[in-house]
């Protein structure tokens, strides 16, 4: 543990505050490979930005020669150099400290210059460029906040939100709209002066921000502010002015001689303030008719007060007609701006980049209802990681809105039961999570030491999701998934499942031959259910004919659709290794393309539970069609094309998926869309609205999830919808039955 004091405030020498600890692995984590800065310093904050390279274990697929009497293929776990921005956030207080842990754990950068900005650039400049022995070079302030806040809206998804207070979910999470202009940035720093008092001055004097705004949640304003009714009586209903909205801030204090409380002076002052910035706001957006206005700044720091105030603010003078939306990391908003200013060389926003669970703070609430610790936390350090994808991630063109669509099906911040449930059930699956990873590296000994490691990082982010459940957004089942991945890798076990989708794989293979048979001795109509029921058994196990509950059923549909012309493209979101891909979807995909019509099958670009790899699709669709004429010639003639989702997920982000399969989408003219699975199927896009034909297929393999959608355990979902204005097959003539 390295020491890291605090400044003391009453005094101008820089004597440390001993007690106060830093751990550097958990917050200047991959110092010794930073290779360039940024840093952004505000009245009362500094946000430090830099890039390091991380090495970590990535699973590689080889494949074996088809003679071979071994298995299939295998997958070997080599080392891997990535990209990672690290953005961390602390109290001036603290600035001198910091850096000198970053000079004593900087190692051979070649960084010659920091980007810096903020109002305390200036000042700390002397002190940053002795200690750091880098050049400091100012950057434009507001330039920086504009190229932060764009950064985030278009790589953090659920990064705006609007505050509600009463609601049963304060935090509701907007969808960014894949054109995030226009919008208006209003950046509240610690220095609002607006109104220069003697009781303002004297406040901020005595208590930090965090303290001010501690009374103000204790305070009732209408002590202090003379309100609607204390001039009239009530309210004035000729004017449409309620009977406890704020005629005078501190009215009453000018007409009485008894004294008020901290806390009513508090919480008159930041209604003030904030009503007076709300309605500023108001008039700039009007002017350039905005109805998208986010703020940030020390000012906000998620104070639930603060946004509330704001909110009221902004919903009172518009009607309604501008939103007030809030940013989880507006914090660092200037650094992320100045990082980007200084890497231009690089490009970086040609990539795509997500943020790394496993190493980012999340919003954390500072209201007095937090814990001490999580409450000390927020006002001393606070991390962000963004890690670098491989692939640039777009939306699927076939989204009907792709402004409204929201991937996940329960949004488990407004649903405490539900959030209770699933929290409990990862939990209490750790344990196994845990011995899978280390089976997973039977000769590395050190695996059940970087196990344990992970279950203490992935239940502390458990407990922290009890406490914060908006910490990293919404909290779904997919956040909850993608945070478990994202401790896994960072523990360097990137496929646990991978000897577990071997077996299967290998197993499969044996049995397609066969399967393939007993399907052509078929008529076409017995043939159509039972590679229906080959999709959905492959989730679960063989369970003969319709013998178990439909939950939601277009099969009649579907078959109609069948009976007339093909369809012309399909893209084919696929699952499970093994039984799944290799007996249920190649046989589907087999008679799409004995139907005439072309087939997109898109994968994981990244291990994820038992799901299939575009690396392993590609060598099990490569020995299918050494055994299948029908893929074979698919795969020849570039009718049968095998892409990556962009995805390292059990569940699917349509507004998130690779350039390229975008691309090939547009090609290809896709006209159907299938998605199978219950994580992409259920947890996910149940409710996502397409441009062209879709087709929805799971097996439900949770109890507690049957019912709360109304079925049974291992009930199915097959949901085949047609978009609004397409014409049903009823309509249109149909060509007789093919054979």
């Amino acid at each position: 543990m390295a020491e890291c004091g605090r400044a003391d405030s009453s005094s101008t020498t820089h004597t440390m505050d001993k007690s106060i600890t830093l751990p550097p692995d958990e917050i200047f984590r991959n110092l010794e490979n930073a290779k360039r800065f940024a840093i952004d310093i505000g009245g009362s904050l500094t946000k430090l930005a830099y890039y390091s390279t991380v090495q970590h274990k990535v699973a590689k697929v080889r494949s074996f020669e088809q003679n071979a009497e071994v298995s299939l293929y295998e997958i070997s776990e080599q080392e891997e150099v990535t990209a990672r921005l690290h953005f961390i956030k602390f109290e001036n207080a603290y600035i001198e400290t910091c850096l000198d842990f970053i000079r004593d754990h900087l190692v051979n950068t070649g960084t010659k210059v920091i980007k810096a900005t903020g109002g305390g650039a200036h000042k700390f400049k002397e002190l940053i460029e002795r200690k750091l022995g880098l050049k400091v070079d100012k950057e434009d302030e507001m330039t920086c906040l504009i190229r932060g806040c764009n950064f985030v809206l278009r790589n953090i998804p659920h990064e705006a939100f609007v505050y509600a207070k009463h609601a049963d979910s304060e935090f509701r999470f907007q969808t960014t709209h894949p054109d995030i202009f226009p919008y208006l940035l209003v950046n509240i720093g610690s220095g609002v002066s607006i109104v220069k008092v003697t009781t303002k001055r004297r406040i901020f004097r005595t208590t930090r921000f965090d303290e001010l705004l501690q009374l103000a949640s204790k305070g009732q304003h209408a002590s202090v502010d003379m309100l609607v009714r204390d001039i009239y009586g009530g309210s004035y209903g000729s004017l449409g002015l309620t009977g406890d909205l704020i005629a005078s801030s501190f009215g009453k204090s000018a007409t009485a001689d008894k004294g008020f409380s901290k806390e009513d002076m508090a919480k008159s002052l930041l209604h003030m303030i904030s009503n007076d910035i709300g309605q500023l706001a108001c008039l700039y957006a009007k002017l350039h008719n905005l109805s998208r206005v986010y703020f940030g700044g020390f000012f906000i720091r998620g104070h639930p007060v603060t946004m509330h105030t704001i909110t009221y603010s902004i919903n009172f003078f518009t009607k309604g007609e501008v939103q007030a939306l809030f940013l989880r990391h507006e914090g660092y908003l200037g650094a992320i701006g100045a990082f980007l200013k200084g890497a231009e060389e690089d490009n970086p926003n040609q990539y795509s980049w997500g943020e790394n669970y496993a190493g980012s703070s999340g919003l954390m609430s500072v209201s007095p209802e937090m814990n001490p610790m999580q409450r000390a936390r927020s006002g001393t350090f606070d991390m962000l990681e963004m890690d670098r994808l491989e692939r640039q991630l777009v939306n699927l063109p076939l989204l009907q809105d792709p402004s409204s669509y929201i991937p996940d099906t329960m949004d488990l911040t407004e649903d405490a039961l539900a959030r209770e449930y699933w929290l409990s059930c990862f939990e209490e699956a750790l344990d196994g999570v845990v011995k899978r990873a280390v089976a997973s590296q039977p000769d590395i000994p050190e695996a059940i030491e970087r196990s344990e490691k992970f279950r203490q990082k992935y239940r502390h982010k458990l407990q922290t999701l009890r406490q914060q459940p908006f910490a990293y957004g919404s909290l779904t089942v997919r956040s909850l998934l993608d945070t478990r991945e994202h401790c896994l890798n960072e523990f360097n076990f990137p496929d646990p499942y991978s000897k577990i989708k071997q077996r299967e794989n290998d197993m499969a293979l044996r049995y397609y031959q066969k399967a393939v048979k007993s399907l052509e001795q078929l008529s076409w109509e017995q043939r159509q259910f039972a590679l229906v029921r080959g999709v959905l058994a492959g989730n679960v196990f063989d369970w003969g004919a319709k013998a178990r509950p439909w939950l939601v059923d277009s099969y009649d549909q579907w078959l109609q659709r069948l009976k007339g012309p093909p369809h012309k493209c399909a893209l084919f979101f696929v699952d499970n290794s093994g039984v799944d891909i290799i007996l249920g979807v190649m046989p589907f995909v087999r008679e799409l393309l004995s139907r005439g019509t072309e087939v997109v099958l898109a994968s994981n670009s990244g291990p994820a539970l038992n799901d299939v790899t575009n690396g392993e699709l590609q060598i099990l669709t490569e020995r299918i069609a050494a055994m299948d004429p029908v893929i074979q010639a698919g795969l020849r003639d570039d009718r049968l094309t095998l892409v990556q989702s962009g995805s390292s997920s059990p569940c699917l982000d349509l507004s998130r998926l690779d350039k390229v399969l975008a691309m090939v989408v547009r090609e290809r003219q896709t006209d159907l869309v299938i998605i199978e699975g219950m994580g992409r199927a259920l947890h996910t896009n149940y409710y996502a609205r397409l441009s062209c034909e879709s087709l929805k297929t799971a097996v439900i393999k949770n109890s507690w999830l049957a019912e709360r959608l109304g079925g049974k355990l291992f009930s199915v979902v097959f949901k085949y919808e047609v978009p609004p204005g397409k014409p049903s097959q009823e309509d249109s003539s149909a060509p007789s039955t093919p054979s």
